[in-house]
């Protein structure tokens, strides 16, 4: 399978995301606010970052997207 240079980077980048969010802290009585507060701003920058690529680089694919996220709150 062919793969161009903006595909490989949105595909390492969401494994990145995912990777993050896997990596949660669960949440319990003796979870410290700090580490919390660490784990949740890297994972927010991660999918900040996935979100900008995807906008920038798959504006069609955005568009579908939205009308599907419409959808699902009618």
């Amino acid at each position: 399978m062919f793969m161009d240079k903006k595909t490989k980077q949105c595909i390492q980048m969401l494994r990145d995301l995912v990777s993050d969010v896997q990596g949660a802290p669960f949440p319990s009585g003796e979870l410290k606010n700090e580490l919390y507060e660490i784990w949740y701003e890297h994972a927010q920058r991660a999918a900040v970052s996935c979100f900008e690529y995807l906008n920038d680089n798959f504006p069609e694919e955005q568009k579908e997207l939205e009308k599907t996220i419409d959808k699902m709150f009618r």
